[in-house]
């Protein structure tokens, strides 16, 4: 099978492979990588270097002869000093060839067959470095500079990078050519070699490989010259080099052509979604939504394909909820206005009896007796009302702002990290002392059905703590205490979680570089409020969708996942 077919007839899965980036918090951006272009680059870059991707031809002078050339080259350098005299590089052993080779390719050491120019290199400081800017252009990592009158280089130079994670993780390539006139720093190789087209061929062959064999130092992965000179070459005729390099040229601009290809549907598909799913959320009510519902479901398998667009259809699900457009109203609920009459009775008289034995609870009634009448964030429903988060919570308080002293067991502590879309997160819990615990959580214990809520890093997350659950309350967090009676705890989560409250608090969030939001503009948090039958309708319904868009997500993990190991099965069959 040639190269072209092996990308053609397995197209669906190189351009159907992804992995899904899911970055932490909300507003996630739910990029995707193409992990399926990226492995037909590397199946390509492989199939170069083993001799796969272009025929042989027996007319072709054999790379014994090009070793010979090489040998000759570099012992005329050394005799007019050009280059130094290369240390001894011990001879390749059997067992060291990474693959079969073809007839007249051959197996060298990378020091035998360049021409090292590294002592021609200048390590300057970044300060020296700042003052000879006018005189050199300078390479680090991201090329040259054409046109300059005075240089160190002024030929085509494999330069090959000598230090830093890259080395390892290879995000991009480790090394190129490098044309025009320039200076190098001591952080890479500079190569010369027999020609121009022999260096671009060992730069794809250095690119093809893993270095981490000739890579010293963990922190700071570091490739020195003598480790860089061990590694051993496949090496194919000097004409086979230049055919290769120009079958990979075609082969990834094809590779190009395909990522464009699929971020342009992806793109448009995106636009997609979010013109449908705001159709929905410009809905006049609850009957309004089940008719544009209606109309998304039918193409439901084609719209939501990615994990950015089940997301965007779980923060839709949210807005709705709030807006009081996810469940029609019933007039014999009641009116939300008296439900907060009787809320607000009922906790004055509950504040008023602990005030004092407790100080948060005359604080409590000090700040709600200030406060003004709350402006609806959007039109309300008829029967709903507007209402300030303090107005909502029997106590509402800020944590202890300081990092607490840790213990390897004990009570758990929930810091910002702990809390994510609505929910806690167990996988890097901190502990602390019982005598923490209760200086820290003086101003009010912690008890199931109270809701935590990040101010800063990131602010905006908020969860509830479950039944027969323990906690201290973190840095940066605050504790909602809801008035159940009235209040349904997983609505108010709803609400304090939906996708245009955090835009409308980050109006008012402070910091130049960590914004974070004040403990005043918290409990003054403009919340929608429907009846509380309405607010326990609210909460089904989105934990049914919700369900709905995780089993979603699960199925599209498993045919990504699925898709992404036949394209590996292809990789290997081909290069086997």
């Amino acid at each position: 099978m040639s190269a072209r077919e092996l990308i053609t007839e397995h197209l669906d899965l190189w351009t159907g492979a992804v992995t899904h980036k899911s970055s932490a918090g909300r507003g996630r951006n739910g990029k995707i990588e193409l992990t399926g272009i990226k492995k037909l680059r590397e199946l390509i870059l492989e199939l170069a270097v083993r001799g796969k991707l272009v025929e042989q031809d027996p007319n072709d002078e054999p790379a014994s002869v090009l070793l010979e050339r090489i040998a000759e080259e570099k012992a005329r350098l050394v005799k007019e000093g050009q280059i130094k005299r290369p240390k001894g590089v011990p001879e390749i052993e059997k067992g060291e060839e990474k693959f079969p080779l073809p007839k007249s390719w051959e197996w060298a050491r990378f020091g035998t067959i360049t021409f090292n120019r590294d002592s021609e290199r200048i390590p300057l400081s970044v300060s020296e470095r700042s003052r000879r800017q006018g005189e050199y252009v300078y390479y680090g990592a991201s090329g040259v500079i054409d046109n300059i009158d005075d240089f160190l280089f002024d030929k085509p130079l494999l330069l090959i990078g000598e230090d830093g994670a890259n080395l390892i993780n290879r995000s991009t390539p480790i090394s190129f050519i490098a044309r025009g006139k320039y200076w190098v720093n001591n952080h890479a190789h500079v190569i010369d070699g027999v020609s121009e087209g022999f260096l671009g061929y060992l730069s794809l062959y250095i690119n093809s490989i893993s270095l981490e064999p000739y890579i010293t130092g963990t922190a700071q992965p570091k490739m020195n010259q003598a480790k860089m000179n061990t590694i051993p070459v496949g090496l194919p005729p000097i004409q086979e080099q230049q055919r290769i390099l120009e079958k990979v040229d075609e082969l990834m601009a094809l590779c190009d052509r395909l990522e464009q290809q699929v971020g342009d549907q992806l793109e448009a598909h995106e636009v997609l979604v979010d013109t449908l799913l705001d159709a929905l959320t410009r809905s006049a009510d609850a009957a309004e939504v089940a008719e544009n519902w209606a109309r998304i479901s039918e193409h439901f398998d084609t719209l939501f394909t990615t994990e950015a667009s089940i997301d965007k259809l779980k923060q839709t699900i949210l807005q709705l909820a709030v807006m009081g457009r996810l469940v029609p109203q019933d007039p014999d609920d009641g009116p939300a206005e008296s439900l907060l009459t009787r809320l607000a009775s009922e906790r004055q008289i509950w504040l008023d009896s602990h005030k004092d034995e407790n100080p948060e609870c005359a604080t409590m009634l000090r700040k709600l007796k200030k406060l003004r009448t709350p402006k609806p964030p959007f039109d309300l429903p008829r029967g709903w009302a507007a209402a300030h988060l303090i107005q909502l919570s029997k106590i509402l308080v800020d944590c202890h702002n300081k990092t607490a002293p840790y213990v390897d067991e004990g009570i758990p502590i929930i810091r910002t990290s702990n809390i994510r879309e609505r929910s806690f997160r167990f996988d890097d819990l901190k502990y602390v002392s019982e005598e923490t615990y209760q200086y820290w959580s003086r101003r009010c214990p912690p008890e199931p059905k109270d809701i935590i809520f990040t101010r800063e890093a990131p602010m905006g997350e908020a969860a509830i703590i479950p039944e027969g659950a323990k906690w201290c309350l973190g840095q940066r967090t605050m504790l909602i205490r809801p008035m159940l009676e009235h209040i349904n705890e997983e609505y108010l989560l709803l609400a304090l979680t939906e996708p245009h409250l955090l835009e409308r608090a980050s109006e008012k969030a402070i910091g130049s570089t960590v914004k974070h939001l004040r403990v005043g503009d918290v409990e003054r948090l403009a919340i929608p409020v429907p009846p509380l039958v309405e607010q326990n309708r609210i909460v089904d319904k989105v934990d049914e969708l919700m369900a709905l868009c995780d089993q979603l997500k699960a199925r599209l993990g498993e045919v990504g996942e699925t898709r992404t190991q036949l394209a590996e099965a292809v990789v290997e069959q081909a290069v086997s």
